[in-house]
Formats: C-alpha cells, sequence, structure tokens
C-alpha cells in the first residue's frame, strides 16, 4: 500500500469522545461540531444503557456476539466504526459484551467521508459513550483505487483495516479488529471490501452471531440509538461511474450537492456524478416535494453552485449500488 518511509510520517489519530482527548476540528473546547454548524455540550449528551433489557430473540443474538468473542479469546477490540447503524450495532453489542472501556471505535476519514456523516459519527459516539479514534486513510495515494474500477471497495477497505490496525490496534495494544458486517451481506452478490476482511481475519460479530440487517435495526431502536433509522448511505466514491476516476473535487462537489438537496427537505438522496451532469437520486414517494413552491429552484441553483451545469431527477428513485450492478450486469450479457 505505502513505503515504510511514508507510513512513519502519519501524524498519530486525533483522539475525541468521552474518554478525553482534543476538541474536534471547529469545535471550542468541550463542545462538538453538530450537522447544521452548530456546537453541542459534551457534558450534557445523553449516554445510552447499553446494558437496556432486549426482548427474547434479539437477547439472543446479543449473548451470540458474546459467545463470538469468547471463542477466540477477544477481551478488548477496535470497532470499524462509521456511525451507521450497523457500525453502531455492532459497536454497542461488543462494549455490552466487553465492556465500555474494552471497546475503541475507529473512523475513517478521507475525502471519501462527507462532512454530514462524519459529524453524525461523532454524534453516535458521543451517545454510545465510547472512545473515538479517528484514523486519516491514504486510499488516494494508490493508483488502483483511484482508477475506480468495481473492486474499488477492496482497495479502500484494505487501506482501512491495514491503517486502523497500525494505528489503533497496534498502538494500543487491543486484542481483535471487527466489522459491522451483518448475516444480510453475506448473501450480497459482490462485497470486495468483505474480501479485503478476510485476508486480515478481521472478524463480524454480528454475520457469525446470525443478525439480520433488520434485527440490526431493531436492536438500535430498542437501545435508543441515534442512527436506529439513519439510511444506508454508502461512501461518496460510490457516486463516480466505475472506470471514472475518483478526485477529492468530485467528492466535493458531490457532497456540497447532497447538502443542498437535503436541506431542501428530502430524507435522504445520492447525487451520481456524471461530469457536468449530476443526476439526483432521491426516494420516488418524495419527488412531490419538487412540485412544492421554490424547492425544484432552490434544489437547482444549490446543485449547480457546486460545480454542475446540468441538473437530473432520476425517475428510478434510490438505487443501491447503482454503478456497480451495471458493471456486474454487462458482465453477465457478455
Amino acid at each position: 500500500m505505502e513505503s515504510t518511509t511514508e507510513t512513519t510520517r502519519l501524524e498519530r489519530a486525533e483522539v475525541t469522545g468521552r474518554a478525553g482527548g482534543v476538541a474536534p476540528s471547529g469545535a471550542s473546547a468541550g463542545g462538538r461540531v453538530e450537522p447544521g454548524g452548530g456546537a453541542v455540550d459534551s457534558a450534557r449528551a445523553t449516554t445510552v444503557d447499553l446494558w437496556a433489557p432486549l426482548p427474547g430473540e434479539l437477547a439472543a443474538r446479543a449473548e451470540a456476539v458474546r459467545e463470538a468473542f469468547a471463542r477466540v479469546g477477544a477481551r478488548t477490540a477496535a470497532v470499524a466504526f462509521s456511525g451507521g447503524v450497523d457500525s453502531s450495532v455492532l459497536a454497542a453489542l461488543t462494549a455490552r459484551a466487553l465492556g465500555r472501556e474494552n471497546t475503541v471505535l475507529a473512523l475513517a476519514v478521507s475525502p471519501s467521508l462527507s462532512r454530514r456523516h462524519h459529524d453524525l459519527a461523532r454524534a453516535q459516539a458521543d451517545q454510545l459513550g465510547l472512545r473515538l479514534v479517528e484514523v486519516h486513510t491514504r486510499e488516494f495515494d494508490n493508483p488502483s483505487y483511484r482508477a475506480n474500477t468495481a473492486s474499488r471497495c477492496y482497495f479502500c477497505k484494505s487501506e482501512t483495516y491495514d491503517r486502523i490496525t497500525l494505528e489503533v490496534l497496534r498502538s494500543d495494544g487491543l486484542d481483535i479488529l471487527v466489522t459491522g458486517t451483518n448475516a444480510d451481506d453475506a448473501l450480497a452478490a459482490d462485497r470486495p471490501g468483505t474480501r479485503a476482511a478476510a485476508e486480515r481475519r478481521v472478524i463480524a460479530p454480528l454475520q457469525i452471531a446470525g443478525i439480520t440487517k433488520s434485527q440490526v435495526r431493531a436492536i438500535a431502536a430498542q437501545l435508543g440509538l441515534n442512527s436506529a433509522d439513519l439510511p444506508s448511505s454508502p461512501c461518496l466514491a460510490s457516486r463516480i461511474p466505475h472506470g471514472t476516476p475518483v478526485d477529492a473535487a468530485s467528492l466535493r462537489a458531490v457532497d456540497t450537492a447532497e447538502d443542498a438537496v437535503l436541506a431542501a427537505g428530502f430524507t435522504t438522496c445520492r447525487v451520481r456524478h456524471h461530469g457536468e451532469v449530476a443526476r439526483v437520486e432521491v426516494p420516488v414517494d418524495e419527488f412531490h416535494l419538487l412540485l412544492e413552491e421554490g424547492v425544484r429552484e432552490r434544489v437547482l441553483r444549490a446543485v449547480r453552485a457546486a460545480g454542475f451545469r446540468f441538473v437530473s431527477l432520476d425517475l428510478d428513485g434510490i438505487q443501491s449500488g447503482a454503478f456497480t450492478l451495471h458493471v456486474l450486469n454487462s458482465g453477465r450479457s457478455a
């Protein structure tokens, strides 16, 4: 991935959260930047009860996670954390099994992480009451990543797991690195990131315990996690068509455009980058919002200001893995 010389020049990861450390960039001492740009007093943040009772089957699944740690003899763990519902539930169940003091959250920070999700991850870590380490990854130094083939996620996850292992797992003397892959993910046709995890012996306790996506959300709701209803949202690089090189400027344009669409009242969105064209995906049942006074014009102005000349609405609505599915389907028909 990178030379030894490059690795030695890395700055130590920024440590945030309830265990202490420096304040996030842009926040005053004792504060945390919210997605809207305001600060929230950490002392007033509500910490969830990670040991709250879970009903029936969910309790059994949580126990299965504890058993997964016990089988490999792990007493401490680093969680590959994004702030999404899967990694948040994994963080909660890991702390439930090993204790808060033995659980560290590792957030990969790079141009592919949106500002909004960076803030959401920090807020979710605060609510969990767990230490957060922000690891600045360098997947953009890898030409294979920048080439943006259908294997892009493999190179990204490889860098992420290697960096977390170096800067968190080994540095802090932790036993194991875990990731939030769930039981449903194992059925997916194409998950190059799973291959990267397997090569590095990164463990997926949710998958081992047979926890499905619906059960992940049910556990999150039972524990009152902020991320319980958070829609799935892959990294910003997923908005660039495969074969088109990924660069930081394009990702900034996507990030700014998506912020503008969400500010108009949509619950989720994806802005696909096609050069001068922004292809906007929003839920089909929210198309009507564009007919409300001023909304279409506001979205149009903001997305153009982000750097796009043309703005189109995708009538298919939100599509998960749109570019990857196109590549896979083309391969099958060839």
